[in-house]
């Protein structure tokens, strides 16, 4: 009998509060992939860390990339730091260890930032491709239409909508409305941080958060291509030799660079997050059948969409690879540094 006993003990699935009965299963990974996993995250998290810290000093210190497109990746560089120091490090550790050891209340916390700062990359990034559209298909109203007053006040928006969504949804509990019974009986056990939604919040907060912004993006920027197109088509055509008119080439090879940039970051944005947010939506319609480990999966390959950005703007953008060696050398500190020429 003490044999059986000790074969059921034995048995029974690790939990994360051992001394609680609606304690969570905890996945135990071998010990050699906690360690991989801790230093592959780590590095990620420095790396996102370091690399939109860099982007955020350079658009705010360089008195020559004060201009309304550099506001908007400041914004989004924000998101994406936010990204990797606040809300990539516990998840760090409830990916890891299978479980959330700091709290309930932190977990709202983190979940409600979370949703924040990807709500904000998205709206960030449908601003950029509006501010796009007028640089390359209405050169002439740019100035008049996107000007530092209203990039502020859009900037503003962006984060008191994605605030909104976040925070609202989370801590009004309005991802379970309707389902409460279902989910604290069913679903809701200690060392869980998870967002659950129903079917109607599944369909409703990505809506809004992620696919309406997304289809906005890619219709605004399928314009920018056909307009850019045709701005290639009449410069080759052209004669005109005059100065005047080679600035102006100039200006629209530089504004069709600039695009051509800022679609690569929406195109990684996007393939990097579209993955987690179709589990999301589907997840509820299948009977809330897919596996942790597949959210955490999907999650993660969003969350390096913020660890990439800031390669993007070193590779493609000269001047920031500049810049970056300014700061990195120190010479930032220097007299008059914020008047650096970059291009």
């Amino acid at each position: 009998m003490d044999n059986i006993i000790k074969l059921d003990i034995l048995e029974e699935p690790p939990r994360c509060f051992s001394s609680l009965n609606t304690s969570c299963i905890k996945l135990a990974y071998p010990l050699e992939i906690r360690l991989f996993l801790y230093i592959l995250f780590s590095i990620s998290c420095l790396i996102t860390v370091f690399g939109n810290l860099l982007v955020i000093i350079t658009v705010l210190h360089f008195r020559q990339l004060h201009t309304s497109t550099n506001y908007l990746i400041l914004s989004l560089a924000v998101a994406d730091l936010l990204v990797g120091g606040v809300v990539m490090p516990p998840s760090m550790i409830r990916s890891v260890e299978t479980c959330w050891y700091l709290g309930s209340t932190f977990c709202k916390i983190h979940s409600s930032l979370d949703v924040t700062v990807c709500t904000a990359s998205v709206i960030n990034l449908c601003i950029i491709s509006l501010d796009r559209y007028y640089a390359v298909c209405h050169p002439l109203l740019y100035h008049s239409k996107m000007t530092p007053s209203t990039i502020r006040f859009m900037i503003v928006v962006c984060w008191g909508i994605s605030a909104f969504v976040g925070f609202g949804m989370i801590f009004l509990e309005l991802n379970i409305l309707g389902n409460e019974k279902f989910y604290y009986s069913n679903v809701h056990c200690e060392g869980a941080c998870m967002v659950f939604q129903t079917k109607v919040a599944a369909i409703v907060f990505p809506m809004f958060s992620f696919y309406m912004p997304a289809v906005i993006m890619l219709c605004v920027y399928i314009k920018i291509l056909r307009t850019a197109q045709r701005q290639a088509r009449a410069i080759q055509s052209t004669n005109a030799q005059s100065k005047k008119a080679d600035e102006k080439s100039s200006m629209s090879k530089s504004e069709r660079k600039a695009t051509k940039t800022l679609a690569i970051i929406v195109g990684v944005f996007l393939t990097s997050w579209v993955p987690f947010y179709v589990c999301n939506c589907v997840d509820p319609f299948a009977g809330y059948s897919v596996p942790p480990v597949v959210f955490d999966i999907f999650l993660w390959i969003g969350y390096f969409n913020s660890t990439f950005n800031p390669i993007v703007y070193a590779f493609f953008y000269s001047w920031f690879r500049h810049a970056f060696r300014v700061i990195l050398s120190g010479e930032i500190f220097q007299a008059n540094s914020s008047h650096t020429r970059l291009f």
